[in-house]
């Protein structure tokens, strides 16, 4: 490994290896789903948390658990609905007694959000201020309330679904909230050779029990080993230029400034390099290629393309505008 420093070598192997290992236990409860499997697999040993966009009944809450029993680490849920407080996910104090002494004191009580990785289900149906507890989650990985701090543990991911089609009671994602996820990852329906099989497993015997393949210090290794992995300038540069090439007024895409209103910032610059560099390391490549940043730029992108009214109305969406941006923009 002509790129990789002698005591990362063994490391490098184990992620490649660890991809393997999970791919075969997730299989074990999910049918098919590959390119979802894999865009979660990214944001997990990128550190990054995830959208995912899709129906109901397509098994994104089993995955995103199936997944944390395969990681060995801490899983939450919580179920987001428009009366959801701030304190339901944070914690909250509470007046505690100590009956030897009948002496009082305030205990803070651990809600939901602290664990490794939290399932946020149906996250746009909770109100703005509880939305805004959940982002200082994730943004700082530490909550505050009752005027003092909590850390959280390291992983901490949040893994949201959100429904497209049922918009009563729903409250849309401010675009500082949406910026915070890595990917937005579309789950769509399975073919129907995959809904038969899932048919067949599912309604014959119990789901299958998920032993670990991993734990959460060979998994926070390996997220700290892909930030250290060597990335060339070309790659760096095509990933700011497909982020750039978004933003309306000096894009070079026609579409862009026609239809878009707000584009993608230099956090998705940021994700474009980082997910190529991790997708490139778990498929054994010790340098990532502009191929791996094409592979992960609708999940990086799509959510932070906002449209204007024009493009609304014409049926337009953001997965065409970075459609026109993948195939108007060069590497170099």
């Amino acid at each position: 490994m002509d790129f990789i420093a002698e005591d990362d070598a063994a490391l490098f192997d184990t992620l490649s290896s660890a991809r393997e290992r999970l791919l075969a236990a997730i299989g074990t409860r999910i049918v098919g789903q590959e390119q979802v499997v894999e865009q979660m697999l990214i944001s997990l040993f990128a550190g990054g948390h995830s959208l995912f966009i899709g129906v109901p009944g397509l098994a994104k809450t089993l995955l995103v658990q199936t997944v944390a029993d395969a990681l060995g680490i801490e899983f939450g849920r919580v179920q987001f609905t428009p009366d959801l407080m701030p304190a339901d996910i944070t914690g909250t104090e509470i007046l505690e007694e100590d009956r030897s002494s009948g002496q009082r004191a305030m205990r803070f009580l651990k809600g939901p959000v602290f664990t490794n990785l939290l399932l946020a289900d149906e996250i746009n149906r909770a109100p703005a201020k509880t939305q805004a507890a959940l982002l200082q989650a994730m943004s700082e990985g530490r909550v505050t309330t009752g005027g003092e701090t909590h850390a959280l543990e390291a992983p901490f991911l949040v893994f949201a679904t959100q429904n497209p089609i049922e918009q009563e009671g729903t409250y849309p994602l401010p675009e500082a909230q949406l910026d915070r996820f890595m990917f937005s990852i579309n789950v769509g329906y399975p073919s129907e050779a995959e809904e038969l099989a899932i048919v067949e497993r599912t309604t014959t015997g119990s789901q299958p029990a998920v032993a670990p393949v991993l734990d959460r210090e060979t998994l926070l290794e390996l997220s700290a080993l892909v930030r250290r992995l060597p990335a060339s300038q070309d790659v760096h540069r095509y990933a700011v230029r497909l982020a750039r090439a978004t933003r309306p007024g000096a894009s070079e895409v026609a579409s862009v400034n026609e239809m878009v209103s707000w584009g993608a910032g230099p956090r998705a610059s940021q994700f474009l390099a980082l997910g190529a560099r991790v997708r490139a390391a778990l498929h054994g490549h010790e340098v990532p290629s502009i191929e791996d940043v094409r592979a992960v730029a609708h999940a990086v992108l799509d959510h932070r393309v906002v449209l204007n009214f024009a493009a609304v109305a014409a049926g337009a969406d953001s997965a065409t505008i970075v459609d026109a941006v993948l195939a108007e923009v060069s590497p170099s």
